[in-house]
C-alpha cells in the first residue's frame, strides 16, 4: 500500500503511477523527483499547491512504483520523452515545473521546450557536476550488488543528504520499497546504470535564451550537487533568483520543508498565477519576493 493513490497512464515506454491532485482545470503544476526516489519527496508540498494548482507528481520510470518497459531508455534525455508523453496523455501543453535532484536534470531538458512557463529548480544535478562521486563508485559494483547492500546503501544515501532532518522509520520504509522484494535489485542496477550525466553539458547558450522565471533553491551544505552549480545556474539563467538554504542537505523538502515549502507556493502564486501579494495589518509576516531584474529592464 502506498501513502497516497495514484492513477496509472500506460505509454510505450512504460506504465507511470501519478499523483494527480487537484482541479483538473486549474493551472497545472509538474513535480519531478530524483531516480532513486519518488513523489513522496512532494508530500509536503502537495497539500499547498493543491487547492490553487492541478498538481502533477509522476514517479520517474523505473522508480518509485512506475514501471519502464523492457529496453526502454532511463537516460535524462529518455524520461524527458517519457514525461512529454505522459503530459500529452493528460491533456497537459503549458504548465510550471518544479524538478529536484535527478528530476530537475529533466526539468531542465523539458524547459528548454518552451512549454514551461516558470520553473523551480531544487539541489539539481546541472552540467558537468553528474554523476555525483558517490554514484560514480556506485556504478563500479553494481554486479557485485545484494539486496541488503541497496537497503544499506539507500539508507546510508538518504542520512547524507539531510543535515536537520531524522527521518522516520516509515518514510525510509517508502524511500526503500521500491527498490526491495522480487525485482527490486535487478530495478536499482538499471536505474543507478541510466546515471551518466548525458544531455546536461554544454546547455548555457541555450539557457541563456530562456526567458521565464526561474527560482534555484538550494542546501548550503549539499554534498551530492554543490552550491556552486546553484551560482553558475543564477549566471546562465538570465530571469533566476537563487536562495541558499544554511544547515540544509541534498533533500531541502526533508530539512526545511515548513520554509521551503512556503517559499515555493508563494513564488509560483506570483511568477506563474500571477496573484499579486497584499499585505494586511494582521496577516502575519511580510513575504519578500525574491528575483532578479531581467536584462534591459528598468
Amino acid at each position: 500500500m502506498t501513502w497516497i493513490d495514484k492513477r496509472r497512464v500506460r505509454l510505450s515506454g512504460g506504465e507511470f503511477a501519478v499523483v494527480d491532485e487537484g482541479d483538473p482545470e486549474a493551472p497545472p503544476v509538474v513535480l519531478l523527483a530524483g531516480g532513486m526516489t519518488s513523489s513522496y519527496a512532494w508530500r509536503r508540498l502537495i497539500p499547498m499547491l493543491s487547492p490553487f494548482m492541478r498538481v502533477i507528481a509522476p514517479d520517474l520510470l523505473g522508480s518509485g512504483d512506475s514501471e519502464a518497459a523492457d529496453g526502454a531508455g532511463l537516460r535524462l534525455p529518455s524520461h524527458a520523452d517519457h514525461v512529454r508523453g505522459l503530459l500529452r496523455a493528460l491533456g497537459v501543453e503549458r504548465y510550471a515545473l518544479v524538478g529536484h535532484g535527478h528530476g530537475g536534470g529533466v526539468a531542465q531538458l523539458l524547459a528548454l521546450d518552451g512549454n514551461v512557463d516558470a520553473l523551480v529548480l531544487i539541489d539539481v544535478i546541472a552540467f558537468d557536476a553528474w554523476p555525483a562521486p558517490r554514484v560514480r563508485e556506485l556504478t563500479t559494483r553494481l554486479g557485485e550488488l545484494d539486496a541488503e547492500d541497496v537497503e544499506t546503501w539507500l539508507s546510508e544515501m538518504l542520512d547524507a543528504g539531510t543535515k536537520r532532518a531524522q527521518l522516520t522509520t516509515a518514510d525510509m520504509h517508502e524511500y526503500v520499497r521500491p527498490f526491495a522484494g522480487p525485482g527490486g535489485l535487478e530495478r536499482f542496477r538499471r536505474v543507478v546504470a541510466s546515471f551518466d550525466g548525458e544531455g546536461l553539458t554544454d546547455l548555457e547558450p541555450r539557457f541563456a535564451g530562456l526567458e521565464i522565471p526561474v527560482f534555484i533553491l538550494w542546501g548550503e551544505d549539499d554534498t551530492f550537487v554543490t552550491p556552486e552549480n546553484a551560482e553558475r545556474l543564477g549566471d546562465v539563467l538570465p530571469w533566476s533568483s537563487v536562495a541558499l538554504l544554511p544547515g540544509c542537505g541534498h533533500f531541502l523538502l526533508e530539512d526545511a520543508a515548513e520554509t521551503v515549502a512556503p517559499l515555493i507556493f508563494k513564488w509560483l502564486q506570483r511568477q506563474y498565477m500571477k496573484v499579486e501579494h497584499r499585505h494586511e495589518a494582521d496577516a502575519g509576516p511580510v513575504v519578500v519576493s525574491l528575483g532578479r531584474r531581467p536584462p534591459g529592464e528598468e
